[in-house]
């Protein structure tokens, strides 16, 4: 009886100093007015957080159950409260799960060879728990200096659609309901277009397109029927979205033997580093998007009719 309450005990305290340290740690990175998220919310805070645990608990069991509790928690509140999509929170696992195994191998190694050379002084261990928050905060400071600049990205997807180009061009405009093939990610949280509607028409018309989870405001800045459409982003309302922010929309319309060429290119600007990592995975779910609308045209577009 006597261990299983120290292990709960050691689950729990672990478990608990894990969430400080994670929610703490990304209220206290998020004190700038500064949309940016890089190295030290990705990397340094579940690596305190971690590190911390290993120092509560003690024991591979207790810690590797309070790890998974305290991100259980971290990550479930951050869904439910929708300062992240569930999406989001799937991509960022694999660096968040080596953050944290380097604290817990870090706080090992602590333990065995330095904690225990003073095991007297009963403010050592809470002076290097409370040391962690400042490092977090200090790494922050260091950070700001080298996020000052968002990085602009540019994804362009084209298809070929057996229709003419003033077919495209009416069916681009607006539209009641899309029913395209849903990618992959979308399936995942992934927000999913509806549909979308245009006040007026020309250079300076309203369009708004509504989403499953929100919906994005947009102004026509060229318009060249049947030609060139493009639009900038005046609002976006989608949850998890605070470190991407969409500028552009562009469509450009070719006629080509059998049809139109349709590319669509959508501008947008990212406040996530490493850039290395977050890229591939911002261009992948833009693409995503651009190919269900593309899904829902093709279907909705009919061949061009044959002159005898």
């Amino acid at each position: 009886m006597h261990d299983w309450r120290n292990s709960f005990l050691g689950v729990f305290f672990g478990a608990l100093a894990g969430i400080v340290f994670g929610l703490g740690g990304f209220y206290l990175t998020r004190i700038e007015s500064t949309h940016a998220m890089g190295p030290v919310i990705f990397i340094l805070v579940p690596f305190a957080a971690g590190f911390v645990i290993t120092l509560v608990s003690r024991g591979i069991e207790r810690v590797s159950a309070a790890a998974v509790l305290a991100a259980v928690t971290v990550l479930s509140f951050m869904i439910l409260a929708r300062m992240e999509s569930p999406l989001c929170v799937v991509l960022v696992l694999p660096v968040l799960f080596c953050a944290i195994m380097c604290g817990v191998t870090v706080g090992y190694v602590f333990l065995k060879f330095i904690a225990r050379r003073d095991p007297r002084n009963p403010l050592f261990m809470p002076a290097v728990i409370l040391s962690m928050p400042l490092l977090i905060l200090a790494g922050h400071r260091v950070e700001l200096k080298t996020l000052v600049h968002p990085r602009q990205e540019i994804v362009t997807t084209t298809i070929h659609l057996a229709a003419d180009p003033a077919t495209v061009w009416s069916e681009l405009r607006s539209f009641d309901s899309l029913h395209g093939e849903k990618p992959w990610l979308m399936h995942f949280g992934l927000p999913v277009p509806q549909r979308c509607a245009m006040v007026g028409t020309g250079v300076g018309a309203k369009r708004t397109c509504y989403f499953d989870q929100g919906y994005i405001e947009e102004t026509v800045t060229e318009w060249s029927p049947p030609n060139t459409m493009q639009l900038a982003i005046d609002r976006t309302n989608l949850p998890g979205r605070h470190w991407l922010e969409f500028e552009t929309a562009r469509y450009d319309l070719h006629p080509e033997t059998g049809g139109t060429s349709l590319t669509r290119g959508t501008t947008i600007v990212s406040n996530l580093y490493p850039a290395w990592y977050w890229r591939r995975f911002e261009r992948w779910g833009v693409s995503s998007e651009h190919a269900y609308i593309f899904s829902d045209l093709a279907r909705r577009s009919p061949p061009p009719s044959s002159t005898p």
